[in-house]
């Protein structure tokens, strides 16, 4: 009989999403053991089961319910286009899908693309953009090292995901627009039953408790007493600060939760406050 309370995740079986998923898994506490060259797992003390497939599967497979959730790029399922929830974005497999060009060649916006020859792994999401712009260009439609499609003579630009540039740098292209910020997203057939809900809310809540404290900082600090008041004005914290009184007298210890975002600015106005002694610790989960 089949157990509705375990959910079936697709995860990609190599490549870039790969490690940081099972990582995240793991990170969210279930225990996924022998991944390695496996094509699929069990946890032991979580209702999911993990499939490792083709990222361009995941979203079909998703879809057809063979799989209730999958963690796939934003750029994998706008091409695919398949009719599932989007559930939560993790943060992690961040790129972007760009317009690049040769070195010598001047861009000067979409129009630059009128009567090109472009080569991509993403026809979909290229034949939008240029219905949307009301260009005429010929799409070629190619896997792996699109890059070096305009110095073989394929095509004379081409739409590629980007991370650090590198690449198009090494095989003479510039960038020259971005079509599509991407990243990894937790996606759900849209049919679970209550049950697998249920568990898809549990699962969401570790991961969520995850991403927070990725983005947090523990912080410690000795603060003359007659600082106290200015500096926690500094501490937005999650409630308020915990103050505690030093052996010394005069003095206490604060405790508090900073974001990543506004952390080296704080830290700035809290030296400048009075605070002394501070240390920054990172938080494993947060929960709120």
């Amino acid at each position: 009989m089949k157990n509705e309370n375990v959910l079936k995740i697709a995860i990609q079986k190599s490549g870039r999403l790969s490690d940081d998923s099972i990582h995240l898994l793991k990170e969210c506490g279930i225990d996924l053991r022998n991944v390695k060259d496996r094509l699929r797992t069990v946890s032991e003390n979580f209702p999911i089961e993990v499939f490792f497939l083709r990222d361009d599967d995941i979203p079909e497979y998703v879809e057809d319910g063979v799989a209730d959730l999958g963690i796939v790029g934003q750029n994998v399922l706008a091409e695919k286009n398949r009719n599932i929830e989007t559930v939560e974005a993790l943060g992690f497999g961040k790129c972007r899908l760009s317009i690049a060009l040769p070195k010598a060649v001047k861009y000067e916006g979409a129009k630059s693309l009128e009567g090109k020859r472009i080569a991509t792994s993403y026809p979909g999401i290229v034949g939008a953009y240029l219905k949307k712009n009301n260009i005429k260009a010929t799409v070629h439609e190619i896997s792996g090292s699109v890059e070096i499609a305009p110095g073989i003579g394929l095509s004379d630009v081409i739409v590629d995901l980007v991370s650090s540039g590198g690449t198009l740098f090494m095989n003479g292209l510039q960038e020259a627009e971005v079509i599509l910020d991407s990243q990894a997203v937790l996606v759900s057939n849209k049919n679970l039953t209550a049950t697998q809900k249920e568990t898809l809310d549990k699962l969401l809540f570790r991961i969520r408790a995850v991403k927070k404290a990725k983005k947090s900082k523990y912080v410690l600090m000795n603060a003359p007493n007659d600082k106290l008041q200015e500096i926690i004005s500094l501490l937005p914290g999650m409630k308020s600060p915990s103050v505690l009184p030093l052996a010394e007298s005069g003095w206490s210890s604060v405790h508090s939760v900073l974001s990543e975002d506004e952390f080296w600015d704080n830290i700035e106005k809290l030296k400048a406050a009075g605070a002394e002694g501070i240390l920054v610790v990172p938080i494993e989960k947060m929960i709120l």
